[in-house]
């Protein structure tokens, strides 16, 4: 007798003889003869008796088949054999019509979910099936019940799904110096310790590119010019050494002379060992900006993921004030503001400013010129972006100007805003660390569903709660999770379990990763709180100081939560100012499906990320600053600002610095600048002029913009989704 039914997506389920019966009897209703509810019955009970204990869906139905045709009514048995043929054929459609039009290159949600991904190459298109089929494995084998329904029913969305059943981590900040001193292992070849700065800065790259591979996040380097700056000095002992065999001069004494600074200097009026000392310093400066220029050549060349994607990466800068690392900055900032190719601007790495009193930030400050500098570039390259290390969050009671390896106690940047810091479960640092996998909430569609609630504190009451219960959901599932990824074994992550991850090195290659990913941190991110104040007030939080209050008791009320989960579950739980890009139309489209067009809500074909202000709201940037600056302290997950500047920004770099000078009075721990920049796809042409249709150097009329679309910059908007493209065209600047 059948007891329980195996489905086709490995669900077992009570057996039900209804569902049998509704077969047959359409197939029946059919044919000329109609239905007979007694033979109906009959066969539905035979097989429910003769079956065995546990059956699959296709062995009922073979079972039917065979029933009906020993019964008189085999015209029945051959509709029932039709509709069964075209059900697969259904089924089966779904996933040909998504296959075809990743085939053919089509430019839609599916195939742009990623802007920094090129799916219409081949190995672009293998990545991308590989994904859609891998999706659905997830939902059905490796997510609890609720979490799946969750999913379904648009309260959550589990990002980097299809990376799931691969068990591995979302991103890390490269310890790059334990690479450079150490060398490295990756795949077939080896990579010895490095002794001067072209051989660091190829190795940074492979360094990025490798962990690439191995996890399904970005990379960054939490320290660049601390990393790179002794490669500086070894490579000008090696200008000396080579000027002693000119020369005939011993000049060991100079290999550790003290140097203010390493600038290029006309070599005129200048003899005997003073001219030799600035020519090995010229010959110094100029390799390390060849050596940069490779590095960022590299970083938007360079590709990992099967070849369709090129590293998403970041590097963090600014506070190493010795002349070689003073040095490392300003050759790295020239090298950007020049551009790649014929002047382009470089997309990746995402450069990040650490912002810094009594180092970097105020005239008196030993980089204040580089800081300077670094406004200039951002004028008119978008980048760097700048990290307040100032912020009353971001701030480290161990950190001494006097420390050599200071930067162990600054808060460095990921990607477009992902932030780890604080930890449970070691040393509180950046480095060595990153998110281990991170889960969103559609804070709109719980309050849409309370927004016709008439008493406010009744509404409220309702939001909230249903707002914990998607929130128990959630921390469950990211938990689920870290169980699965942590019976990853250590030589399946070869680079990032040997020299990057906190503790990897006493692993062995059989051992799992277990003891040491809880220095990792889980997020909860959040989507929409503009919309979702909408529903629940009428207003967003950049127009109404009722609904800004709200905004700031909802997220407050998860930064609660998420510390009772660290607690209960014994990880780094973390909030996350959710980057939205392929989620930002998901949920959104999935709404109005069920609630229709609501005006500020449901009303555009995408959700505002996080707790920005939306785009379309006009207001100066002091405002925005003012409104948004609080949400960053309670999202130690990742948080960033954004302020859109008017036309050319290339000649104002003062813009940027104000901006910068709002997240230092504000408190706001990551902020960046948009601009306009136009492109001409055909050369690589760009300017910042309004509307330009015609490329002033080669005539083409193939012009694109350069924006920032999530946090980073994307070559072509040709790879943005539909609700990317719109919220583009909603942007208004901030003045």
């Amino acid at each position: 007798m059948i007891q329980t039914v195996i489905k086709r997506d490995g669900r077992i389920v009570g057996y039900n003889e209804e569902k049998i019966k509704a077969a047959i009897r359409k197939a029946m209703l059919q044919t000329e003869k109609g239905e007979d509810e007694s033979l109906l019955q009959k066969i539905a009970d035979r097989i429910g008796v003769t079956g065995n204990d546990r059956m699959t869906v296709e062995e009922i139905q073979d079972r039917v088949e065979l029933e009906l045709m020993k019964s008189p009514r085999k015209e029945v048995a051959k509709r029932y054999i039709a509709y069964r043929d075209q059900r697969n054929i259904a089924r089966r459609a779904k996933t040909r019509d998504m296959f075809l039009e990743i085939i053919e290159a089509k430019n839609n949600d599916i195939t742009r979910e990623n802007a920094n991904m090129n799916t219409d190459s081949p190995a672009g298109m293998m990545m991308k099936f590989a994904s859609e089929t891998t999706k659905p494995f997830v939902d059905d084998y490796l997510l609890s019940p609720e979490a799946r329904e969750a999913v379904k029913n648009g309260y959550i969305h589990i990002h980097d799904k299809d990376y799931y059943p691969t068990k591995s981590l979302t991103c890390v900040q490269h310890p790059l110096d334990r690479i450079l001193k150490h060398g490295f292992t990756a795949g077939h070849g080896e990579s010895r310790p490095a002794k001067r700065i072209e051989t660091a800065s190829i190795i940074g790259c492979i360094s990025l590119e490798t962990a690439q591979n191995e996890m399904h996040g970005g990379q960054a380097i939490p320290a660049f010019d601390f990393y790179l700056a002794p490669f500086v000095r070894s490579s000008f002992i090696e200008e000396l050494k080579g000027l002693e065999q000119v020369s005939g001069e011993d000049l060991s004494d100079l290999y550790n002379v003290e140097l203010d600074d390493f600038i290029s200097k006309s070599l005129d009026g200048l003899t005997g060992r003073p001219r030799l000392l600035q020519h090995a310093v010229n010959t110094t400066v100029s390799r390390v900006h060849q050596a940069m220029e490779a590095f960022i050549h590299n970083m938007n060349t360079i590709h990992s993921r099967g070849g369709n994607q090129v590293v998403f990466s970041s590097i963090n800068y600014g506070t190493d004030t010795s002349a070689e690392g003073r040095c490392i900055i300003r050759e790295l900032l020239r090298s950007t503001y020049e551009g790649v190719g014929n002047g382009a601007t470089a997309i990746f790495p995402i450069q990040i400013w650490k912002k810094k009193r009594g180092v970097s930030y105020l005239p008196s400050d030993r980089n204040y010129d580089l800081y300077q500098l670094a406004c200039k570039v951002t004028a008119r390259r978008f980048f760097p972006n700048f990290v307040n290390l100032d912020a009353t969050f971001n701030r480290h009671e161990k950190w001494d100007a006097n420390d050599p390896e200071r930067y162990k106690y600054e808060v460095a940047t990921m990607g477009c805003r992902t932030r780890v810091f604080e930890n449970r479960f070691g040393e509180k640092t950046s480095i060595g660390r990153g998110n281990l996998s991170f889960t969103t909430i559609n804070i709109v569609r719980i309050a849409i569903e309370t927004m016709m609630i008439k008493d406010p504190e009744e509404r409220l009451r309702r939001f909230f709660a249903k707002l914990d219960e998607v929130l128990e959901i959630t921390a469950r599932q990211l938990c689920d999770r870290f169980d699965f990824q942590k019976t990853a074994l250590a030589k399946q992550f070869p680079l990032l379990m040997s020299r990057l991850w906190n503790g990897g090195e006493a692993l062995r290659p059989d051992d799992t990763i277990e003891p040491v990913i809880n220095q990792g941190t889980l997020g909860i991110g959040f989507i929409g709180l503009a919309e979702c104040l909408v529903a629940l007030t009428g207003k967003h939080h950049g127009e109404s100081e009722e609904s800004q209050a709200l905004g700031l008791r909802i997220v407050s009320h998860m930064r609660s939560r998420v510390n009772e989960f660290s607690e209960r579950y014994q990880h780094n739980f973390s909030v996350l100012a959710t980057p939205a890009e392929g989620l930002s139309g998901k949920f959104t489209s999935k709404d109005r499906r069920s609630f229709g067009v609501l005006p500020g809500i449901t009303d555009r074909t995408y959700y505002t990320n996080s707790n920005h202000v939306p785009v379309y709201y006009h207001c100066s940037p002091r405002h925005k600053a003012k409104i948004e600056a609080p949400y960053h302290e309670l999202c130690g997950g990742g948080h960033i600002f954004y302020v859109e500047i008017d036309g050319d920004a290339t000649h104002n770099p003062q813009a940027i610095a104000d901006i910068v000078d709002l997240m230092d009075k504000y408190n706001i721990g990551y902020g960046s600048v948009n601009h306009n920049r136009n492109r001409c796809m055909d050369c690589g042409y760009e300017d910042a002029q309004d509307n330009l249709q015609e490329c002033p150097h080669c005539h083409s009329r193939n012009i694109d913009r350069l924006q920032r679309i999530t946090g980073y910059l994307v070559g072509t908007t040709d790879r943005w989704n539909k609700a990317k493209l719109a919220e583009l065209n909603d942007r208004v600047v901030h003045k």
